[in-house]
C-alpha cells in the first residue's frame, strides 16, 4: 500500500494544492484552543516552501451548515497561527474556488503559502461534486494528501480533486504516510502475540473492528462501557450501566466467535451516581447492583489485561476502559496505557478518546504511533479500503 510522498516528486516552481487537517477546536472569541493538528502538518508544509514551491491548503473545520452566519467556522485562524509557526507571511483567501482564491493563487510566488477558506463553506464538497473539484484541481500543478483524519471519507477535496487531476502527481503527505505504514502495513504483517484492545461506549461502534481484529490477533481486550452489554449477553447483571440492549445478540454471536482470544473484565468500580464524589465499590463482572453504575474496570482486571499487554509485540488501542476524565474512574485506563507504555512492542494508539487519554496521561511519548484520525483509524481496523487513499501514485 505504499504510496509515493510529497518528497518524492519535484516541487520547484509547482504550485501543490494539499489536503490538510486543520480542523482545529476554536473558542467562542475564535481563538485555536489546541494547534496540535496545524503543527503535524508542518514537515510536510516544509518539505514544499523549503524547496521552492508554491503551496496551496485546503481544510474544513467544524460542521457548516450553509445557512445564516458560519463566520466561527472560518480557516483565517489557522492562517494566522500557521504565519506565527512558520515565521513567515501565511496569505488567506476568503473564498475557496472564487476569484479572490483564483487571484491569490496566481500571485504567489516560490515559498509562500496560501490558505483557502473551509471547503465545506461550498455545498459540493460534501456531495463530492465534480465542477467544485474541477475548480480546485485547476488551481495546483500537484495533489497531496496530508489528512488522514478525513481519509475515510469520500468528499470532493479527497476523492473528486485527485481524480480531476489524473496525469499529475498525486501524492500522501509524511502524516498519511506514517499511519499507512503502522495502521495498514503493520496490521498486516504484525509481529507476535498481537493484542488489539477495544474500549469506548458502544459495541455498535465497533462490530466490524471486532469481527476484523478475531480474525488477525493473538487477544482481543475488551473495556469501557461496552463491556457491559457482553456482560449482559453472559446472564449477567449491570444495574444501570450503559449498555446496548438491542446487541445483546450480538454480543453472544461475538462471544461465540471469539472463544478464548476474547479477552473481558474480570471486576467492575462501580459509583452509585456520574461523579467524583459518588459512593464507591468494587465488585465482580456481572454482579453490578440496581442503583449503581460501572464507571471503569476494576483493579484485578487492569492487572490481568497489563499483563498480558505486557507479553505483546503489537498493540492496538481504540477506546478508553472507563470514564477516564473522571478520577478515580481514570485508573482503569492508566493502567493500559502505562502497560502499552512500557510494553516491548508496536504501539498504535487509534485516535479519537483514546489518543486523548494517553496525551493527558501523559503517555503519548511512549508509544511507537498516536494516530490523528479516530474514525479513520477505525475504518483501517476494520479493514476497509480508502479511494481517497488507493487512487494516489504508487511508490
Amino acid at each position: 500500500m505504499a504510496k509515493k510522498t510529497i518528497d518524492d516528486v519535484t516541487v520547484a516552481d509547482k504550485t501543490v494544492l494539499m489536503r490538510v487537517d486543520f480542523n482545529v477546536p476554536l473558542d467562542d472569541q475564535c481563538e485555536i484552543t489546541d494547534d496540535r493538528r496545524i503543527r503535524m502538518a508542518l514537515p510536510s508544509i516544509k518539505s514544499v516552501i523549503d524547496r521552492g514551491g508554491k503551496l496551496i491548503l485546503m481544510s474544513h473545520l467544524g460542521r457548516p451548515k450553509g445557512q445564516g452566519d458560519d463566520s466561527k467556522y472560518s480557516l483565517a485562524p489557522t492562517a494566522k497561527r500557521l504565519g506565527e509557526l512558520l515565521g513567515s507571511t501565511v496569505h488567506f483567501a476568503a473564498d475557496t474556488v472564487g476569484e479572490e482564491a483564483h487571484k491569490q493563487a496566481a500571485a504567489l510566488s516560490a515559498g509562500e503559502v496560501l490558505v483557502l477558506e473551509n471547503v465545506r463553506f461550498n455545498a459540493g464538497e460534501q456531495k463530492g461534486d465534480a465542477e467544485f473539484a474541477g475548480k480546485l484541481a485547476a488551481l495546483a500543478d500537484i495533489y497531496c494528501n496530508d489528512a488522514f483524519g478525513t481519509c475515510h471519507r469520500t468528499d470532493a477535496s479527497m476523492v473528486a480533486v485527485p481524480e480531476a487531476m489524473t496525469g499529475k502527481p498525486r501524492v500522501v503527505g509524511h502524516l498519511v504516510s506514517k499511519e499507512i505504514a503502522y495502521l495498514s502495513d503493520a496490521i498486516r504483517s504484525p509481529e507476535r502475540p498481537f493484542v488489539a484492545i477495544l474500549g469506548g461506549a458502544k459495541v455498535s461502534d465497533k462490530i466490524n473492528v471486532i469481527n476484523n481484529l478475531l480474525g488477525i490477533c493473538d487477544k482481543v481486550i475488551i473495556g469501557g462501557a461496552m463491556a457491559y452489554t457482553f456482560s449482559l449477553a453472559q446472564g449477567g447483571k449491570v444495574g444501570g450501566s450503559l449498555v446496548e440492549k438491542d446487541k445483546v445478540e450480538l454480543a453472544k454471536e461475538l462471544l461465540a466467535k471469539g472463544g478464548d482470544k476474547l479477552m473481558l473484565p474480570v471486576d467492575t468500580h462501580c459509583g452509585d451516581a456520574f461523579n467524583s464524589d459518588c459512593n464507591k465499590q468494587v465488585v465482580k463482572a456481572g454482579e453490578i447492583p440496581d442503583g449503581w453504575e460501572g464507571f471503569d474496570i476494576g483493579p484485578e482486571t487492569a492487572e490481568l489485561f497489563a499483563k498480558t499487554i505486557l507479553d505483546a509485540k503489537t498493540v492496538v488501542w481504540n477506546g478508553p476502559m472507563g470514564v477516564f476524565e473522571m478520577p478515580p474512574f481514570d485508573a482503569g485506563t492508566r493502567r493500559v496505557a502505562e502497560a502499552v507504555a512500557d510494553s516491548d512492542s508496536t504501539s498504535i494508539i487509534g485516535g479519537g478518546d483514546s489518543a486523548a487519554a494517553v496525551e493527558i496521561l501523559g503517555f503519548a511519548d511512549r508509544v511507537s504511533h498516536v494516530s490523528t484520525g479516530g474514525g479513520a483509524s477505525l475504518s483501517m481496523l476494520e479493514g476497509q479500503s480508502f479511494p481517497a487513499v488507493d487512487l494516489l501514485d504508487e511508490a
